[in-house]
């Protein structure tokens, strides 16, 4: 899905030292309390980052949603059918969703909702993504036409959506944020309406003051299972969540490198209330393909050859993530645990240097390393690697720093020779990563990585339905990117959470989020 937001940690100590903010949650009765930032958003067609999203899946939802192993199930479309030739999905919808203003939901609305994602004027950067599959969309996107052509309703509660090819992952597609359904009379004439939005989902906005607190109400009209919170408030830069915790502010909180020797003493007061789980996730250096020195792809593979990623998960990880030498993560489907990785050899590195198109260092461009955040400092993984660079390669790399809004949402037009990215699931299918990010004609191909071969693997997986035919295809688009080094694979996520015993139901999935109307208090 989602962009990592990679700020978060360093704000609130979440559980990697560079990734995903965990929430942190205290309660008193029926009201779960947690520390996060400000959303950038709350409007589902245009969220492409994880903060944002957190608070997107409680107030919004749509057709399907994933359950907790992962598979789509039905959400507002009751059942779905699927034409002979996978092309055509209908979508029966249930006929008692209602949007938090007690209007009905019906299959005009997801018309509606589809329509505007793809509109140019929302300026959404997911709906060519997560919608592109379905026929008409990209008209609608070029300004070309104003409705989608595959978008056919039946009646007030079912419609036909045809794609323009049999794709065994779109059906998670209908699990992603872009695809929720919005209210069309809330949001017509109104540039903020997001601040005040009307969904469908298990919780409702009450309040949001920027940089002081969000406040979500249990939705008591919610069409499937009620939430047994009545409200979550979240506050904003309230404080060190580790300290809170320890005072019994807070219930739940994620672990950073800082605390994890106190938290894992087993005679400690923290041990009891550790739960560690994998996630879905990615970080990694993406690679200006397109843009010198990475134009040649020896000079990628030195820099990738120049960096020793078990010393770092070592040193500055405490081993609270693991090493990442491709791009899909263990527990993904189609993961290949024997995948050719590069390595580290630095002797190596030089010598592909030498050999590349500009002959030595003396004559590379100078390298910029774009990344997000405040303050100036690029935080310790990237100053590791940096440092490892100039000392394995002679290369002096600078860094440029952005806020985060600017960097997440605005990533193709800022990026200079390098950038850091991290990237986590919205669903469990390797497409999600290796097409959505590497393909020729991605949205989010940043990078402008191009290789034939791998395109046309891919392409060739995205059609195949048997799912182990697949697989077997995006492993080996994989191992081109890898060899190639299209990008230098970093870490793959693990939680680490603190949960007190009175807390119930609260975990991360592995996309790395809280379903929180599936948790509840005991005193």
């Amino acid at each position: 899905m989602l962009l990592i937001n990679i700020l978060c940690t360093t704000l609130f100590g979440g559980c990697f030292s560079e990734g995903i903010i965990n929430p942190v949650v205290s309660t008193s009765g029926g009201i779960l309390k947690l520390a996060d930032i400000d959303p950038t958003t709350l409007d589902p067609a245009v969220s492409s980052e994880t903060t944002s999203a957190q608070y997107i899946m409680q107030i919004y939802s749509g057709l399907l949603r994933l359950d907790n192993n992962m598979e789509p199930v039905a959400d507002i479309a009751q059942s779905w059918e699927i034409s002979p030739d996978g092309k055509v999905y209908t979508f029966n919808l249930r006929q008692d969703v209602k949007f938090h203003n007690q209007k009905a939901v019906t299959a005009s609305d997801f018309k509606y909702s589809w329509e505007r994602a793809a509109s140019p004027a929302t300026g959404s950067r997911t709906a060519s993504t997560y919608l592109g599959d379905i026929v008409g969309v990209d008209a609608v996107l070029s300004g070309q036409a104003a409705s989608i052509s595959g978008l056919k309703i039946l009646d007030n509660y079912k419609f036909q959506v045809t794609i323009d090819s049999p794709k065994s992952y779109f059906i998670y597609k209908m699990t992603y944020p872009t695809t929720f359904v919005v209210d069309q009379a809330s949001v017509k004439g109104d540039s903020q309406w997001w601040r005040k939005p009307i969904g469908t989902g298990p919780f409702k906005l009450d309040s949001w003051v920027s940089n002081q607190s969000l406040t979500l109400s249990r939705n008591d009209n919610y069409y499937g299972q009620k939430p047994a919170l009545s409200r979550v408030k979240y506050s904003f830069y309230s404080g060190v969540p580790m300290d809170l915790y320890e005072t019994g502010d807070i219930d739940v909180t994620g672990v950073s490198t800082a605390n994890l020797d106190k938290v894992m003493d087993k005679a400690g007061p923290f041990y009891r209330d550790i739960s560690i789980s994998s996630n879905l996730s990615v970080s990694y250096i993406s690679l200006n393909c397109a843009r010198p020195p990475f134009d040649d792809v020896k000079i990628r593979q030195a820099f990738s050859l120049a960096i020793d990623k078990d010393k770092m998960i070592k040193l500055i990880y405490k081993d609270m993530e693991t090493r990442a030498d491709g791009l899909l993560p263990p527990g993904m489907p189609g993961y290949n645990p024997g995948l050719t990785k590069i390595g580290f050899d630095p002797v190596k590195a030089r010598e592909l240097i030498k050999a590349s198109k500009y002959g030595s260092v003396a004559n590379l461009p100078p390298v910029i390393l774009t990344t997000s955040g405040y303050g100036g400092s690029a935080g310790s993984v990237l100053q590791a690697m940096i440092y490892q660079w100039e000392q394995n390669l002679g290369v002096k790399v600078s860094v440029r720093q952005l806020e985060p809004d600017r960097y997440y949402y605005n990533t193709r037009e800022e990026i200079d020779n390098l950038f850091d990215m991290a990237w986590s699931a919205d669903y469990p299918h390797p497409q999600d990563f290796l097409d959505i990010l590497f393909s020729a004609a991605s949205e989010y191909n940043y990078g402008g990585y191009q290789n034939p071969d791998f395109n046309s693997l891919i392409n060739k997986a995205n059609l195949t339905l048997d799912k182990e035919a697949g697989f077997a295809l995006y492993r080996q688009a994989e191992q081109i990117l890898v060899d190639e080094a299209g990008c230098i694979p970093l870490t793959f996520g693990e939680n680490y959470l603190l949960v007190k015993p009175r807390v119930k139901g609260y975990y991360l999935n592995p996309l790395g989020f809280a379903q929180l109307s599936e948790v509840s208090i005991t005193n």
